[in-house]
């Protein structure tokens, strides 16, 4: 069986009671930081989890993938994935290629940033439209997402690049006006350090946001829709020390 373990947000201690028993009953134990990262380093997490755990590149899980699927047909595999397992494509696609060839596959989810910007900044759920990474290379495509979600009253939460560093909020910040100036004036939410105990969150137009000190990543942004139900502005107000002039949004 290929199991997939969800992390979570921050450190290896985020993992469900049900993962860290999965881990400590494998055969062999994967963890890939391609799609996300934790702050805890392989040596810590082996530790935690009292198991070898190998550290897997891109090419093991997409052009390679055979090969882990091949370990999974006569041992118990365990693959590790910061956040949610199925939120990245790659790990769907991996599950995929595992039932076809015969191997059961199994899901244990963690908590992933998608929910967890909810309950940071008191957004709803239902109001976000589709979702963008802020690439190292530089992309028009998150400022064609925003402006698209925008057009039908949505928000968008940013990925930001992870590769070869972790891209902070004032570089993202940046990149996106440099691509489109009328987003220096769009409202958004800066996050950084999620599930942590020093996270840090703030709302203003994008172009504050560059001029605040996020800190240590990672990071993401929400970009605002154009209307804000008022328990969302309320919560932005006291979560996020939202601008007072923010309940102009307020429809």
């Amino acid at each position: 069986m290929l199991t997939f373990v969800g992390l979570g947000l921050w450190d290896a201690r985020d993992v469900s009671v049900k993962g860290f028993e999965t881990v400590r009953e494998a055969d062999e134990v994967y963890v890939e930081f391609y799609t996300s990262k934790l702050v805890s380093s392989i040596d810590e997490m082996e530790e935690f989890f009292g198991k070898k755990i190998i550290e897997l590149e891109r090419s093991d899980l997409e052009e390679n993938s055979h090969m882990l699927i091949e370990r999974a047909k006569n041992k118990n595999v365990v693959l590790l994935v910061p956040g949610d397992p199925m939120v990245a494509t790659t790990h769907s696609a991996l599950r995929l290629e595992a039932e076809r060839s015969g191997v059961r596959t199994r899901i244990i989810h963690g908590a992933s940033i998608i929910s967890a910007v909810c309950g940071l900044t008191g957004l709803h759920n239902y109001r976000f439209g589709k979702s963008a990474t802020v690439s190292w290379h530089k992309s028009e495509t998150p400022v064609k997402v925003v402006n698209a979600n925008r057009s039908i009253d949505a928000h968008t939460l940013l990925f930001l690049d992870l590769h070869p560093e972790p891209m902070t909020i004032k570089q993202a910040v940046k990149q996106l006006i440099s691509m489109d100036d009328s987003m220096k004036d769009v409202y958004a939410v800066g996050i950084a350090r999620a599930g942590s105990d020093d996270s840090l969150i703030k709302c203003d137009k994008l172009e504050t946001l560059k001029n605040i000190d996020f800190g240590k990543p990672l990071h993401v942004i929400v970009v605002l829709a154009k209307t804000l139900h008022f328990m969302e502005f309320e919560c932005l107000r006291e979560f996020a020390d939202a601008p007072p002039e923010l309940e102009r949004l307020v429809a």
